[in-house]
């Protein structure tokens, strides 16, 4: 219960600092994110509206980066799916659409709304399929040289 009343009482806070232009900072950032999400949701080839049905959102992404529809329970589970297994699916996310790099992965992260938009408004940025369960080419500077064997 002492989460709550802290969670209430930032509330209250932020309400009596912002007034109710908090209300509009909260709903600009839910449009923001819903034409994010629509909008790589089309470019994926799966329907916008999904982005706004509550659970049938993450089986799309799901589908998306290739992963079954039954890894949804995995985004509930305390600490696992908020911590580890929603980033995990950012970063698929982020290899789906062609980005390989670790700068991609930070920001997918830490400005995931912005991210995601970037991802759904770019014009050069293309969908190129699932990648869970799939090998993940490493970017040319991470790949291992094997030794020549004439060399040996």
């Amino acid at each position: 219960m002492d989460i709550l009343q802290t969670l209430i009482h930032v509330h209250d806070l932020l309400y009596a600092k912002m007034g109710n232009a908090f209300y509009y900072a909260l709903i600009f950032v839910s449009i923001i994110a819903i034409v994010a999400q629509w909008r790589l949701y089309e470019k994926a080839g799966q329907p916008g509206i999904a982005s706004i049905v509550p659970i049938w959102n993450l089986v799309v992404i799901l589908k998306i980066v290739g992963r079954p529809a039954s890894h949804v329970l995995q985004f509930f589970i305390p600490i696992y799916g908020q911590l580890y297994f929603a980033p995990k699916v950012w970063i698929e996310v982020c290899q789906s659409f062609g980005k390989r790099t670790t700068l991609d992965y930070v920001l997918v992260i830490l400005l995931n709304g912005l991210y995601i938009l970037n991802l759904g408004l770019d014009y050069e940025t293309r969908y190129l399929g699932p990648v869970h369960g799939a090998d993940v080419p490493l970017p040319p500077s991470h790949k291992v040289r094997r030794p020549d064997p004439q060399l040996v």
